[in-house]
């Protein structure tokens, strides 16, 4: 493990900005970079990361995974906000670009194969802050899905924070079209005024509602508890790695989202999963007025805020 500067991203020789990041040592005079970008290695690749220190008696961290297209900092700046947030608090975080993305090293990769990534990063978090015992990994929309597959294999993984978790299929694309997106669709103004003005598009919309239709009514692959049968649809996947985690786990689903609707019918749909989701280690919250990237200031200090709760609760 070793520090870099930065400096060819225009960051000080802590690899962050402004005094506010550092902390001061009373006994011994000495700044402390309270923000630490690290390189680690994965296989091949070398990795970027940022350490926020937060308390040195801390046991247990965050350690906040990317979902792709994405990069560390996270859209509107929402994975350096939430890391500065719990820092504040005394929580380090470890935020990290994995091979591929942002600014590591190594080919494009998906989140299904992303799993020695997350191990080497967890590593190398425990490493940088020597009093770490737990990890709780936070990962938003195909992320949440990617630590949901790897928390079950590795026993310093405690908990999950999943917001707006990835479980797409082609069917679940195809149902949810149909019941949010047309209904929202016909209650908004533009729609009418389209129609209205004769810009409307009656063959191809029509088309559209037809392919879709077909494939909602697909037949759905079924999930039963104990299935010993191998399961391959994303779906039954999240919900085996969900089944085997014995840690706790905390959903955080945005009211105006197509994934995070497609996550909610598939739940409603299957008794498997609202048992599991009653299970007295995962707990669900709700921002009925988010979009899938908490685009606003409100909506992050709120995800911000129940992460912090949530993660000092037990």
């Amino acid at each position: 493990m070793r520090e870099e500067p930065f400096k060819q991203a225009g960051l000080d020789c802590f690899g962050v900005r402004g005094k506010s990041t550092l902390g001061e040592n009373s006994s011994r005079g000495i700044a402390i970079a309270r923000e630490v970008p690290i390189t680690f290695r994965c296989l091949d690749s070398l990795l970027v990361g940022i350490l926020h220190r937060g308390s040195e008696h801390a046991i247990r961290g965050v350690l906040v995974v990317v979902g792709g297209p994405q990069y560390r900092v996270g859209s509107h700046r929402q994975f350096v906000l939430l890391a500065r947030r719990l820092a504040e608090a005394g929580v380090p975080v470890f935020r990290f670009d994995y091979r591929g993305m942002g600014d590591s090293e190594g080919g494009a990769r998906t989140f299904e194969s992303i799993e020695v990534d997350i191990r080497a990063a967890i590593d190398t978090f425990l490493e940088a802050a020597p009093g770490l015992r737990e990890v709780i990994i936070w990962g938003l929309c195909d992320a949440a899905s990617a630590a949901c597959f790897y928390a079950p294999s590795d026993s310093r993984v405690v908990g999950l924070v999943m917001l707006n978790p990835w479980v797409r299929t082609e069917q679940g694309l195809a149902t949810v079209y149909l019941k949010h997106y047309y209904f929202r669709r016909l209650v908004s103004g533009d729609f009418w005024r389209k129609i209205w003005r004769l810009e409307f598009d009656y063959t191809d919309s029509l088309r559209s509602f037809k392919g879709l239709l077909r494939k909602a009514n697909a037949p759905r692959e079924k999930i039963e508890e104990g299935d010993s049968e191998k399961t391959v649809s994303l779906p039954s996947r999240v919900y085996d790695a969900l089944a085997q985690f014995q840690g706790q786990v905390l959903f955080i689903l945005s009211g105006k989202d197509l994934t995070a609707d497609e996550f909610r019918d598939t739940i409603s749909a299957s008794a498997a999963w609202r048992r599991l989701l009653r299970s007295k280690n995962i707990e669900r919250r709700e921002l009925p007025a988010a979009d899938h990237t908490f685009s606003r200031r409100i909506w992050r200090d709120q995800v911000a805020e129940w992460t912090l709760a949530w993660a000092r609760s037990w």
